[in-house]
């Protein structure tokens, strides 16, 4: 516990440092609005594909198990005759 708060401790001191020793006359990047909502859009876009393959991958294991199931009940029912 106390090696997390001791690297807490430096992580901070750290950053702080990066901070004072960086010049303050360096501008800040800007990012145009039509590039943020065009990267929020892909990432929504690319969210929704991953969960509509995974559902899709899901499904289809899910059936082949039902079916299996369907096909082995009745070979047992078979053989019990």
């Amino acid at each position: 516990m106390a090696f997390n708060k001791l690297f807490i401790i430096l992580l901070f001191f750290l950053c702080n440092l990066a901070v004072v020793l960086t010049d303050g006359a360096v501008p800040c990047y800007r990012i145009d609005p039509g590039t943020i909502a065009g990267i929020i859009c892909a990432d929504v876009l690319l969210t929704l594909i991953i969960v509509i393959v995974t559902y899709r991958c899901a499904s289809f294991r899910r059936q082949k198990k039902e079916k299996a199931d369907k096909v082995y009940m009745n070979v047992r029912a078979n053989c019990m005759n």
